[in-house]
């Protein structure tokens, strides 16, 4: 009998998902709803720290147009080298922030995405994937 292979990669990157909407419930109902980003960042911060995560904060990534440097791009976090993560705290996540994130993809030649926003009592997030 032949088992069907399971995608490692796969399989990692919906664990880091779940535990990244993890920390993020943790800190939306501690700390509450609708203040500024920087908040939430800093508080998923020590979450993903306390979960031994491996992460970035402001990583940097340069944009180049043929073959020159144009300037730069600072998502809120990278998690394992894997995921985009942004942060918002906006009425709703619309197409011009998932155009963002694919965007930020695109250019950091990753291949997911997570969007969570904080606005509400409600957390509200977004996968992208390329």
């Amino acid at each position: 009998m032949i088992k069907p292979q399971i995608d490692t990669d796969q399989h990692r990157l919906n664990e880091l998902s779940f535990i990244i909407n993890g920390c993020a419930m943790s800190v939306l109902n501690t700390i509450g709803h609708g203040f500024h980003e920087k908040i939430y960042e800093n508080a998923l911060a020590i979450a993903f720290d306390k979960r031994n995560l491996q992460f970035s904060q402001q990583k940097q990534f340069p944009i180049s147009f043929e073959g020159q440097n144009v300037g730069i791009f600072i998502p809120d976090f990278v998690i394992e080298d894997q995921i985009i993560l942004e942060l918002k705290t906006i009425d709703k996540i619309t197409n011009n922030e998932k155009g963002q994130v694919l965007n930020y993809l695109r250019a950091s030649k990753l291949s997911l995405g997570i969007i969570l926003n904080f606005k509400h009592a409600k957390l509200d997030w977004q996968r992208i994937a390329l």
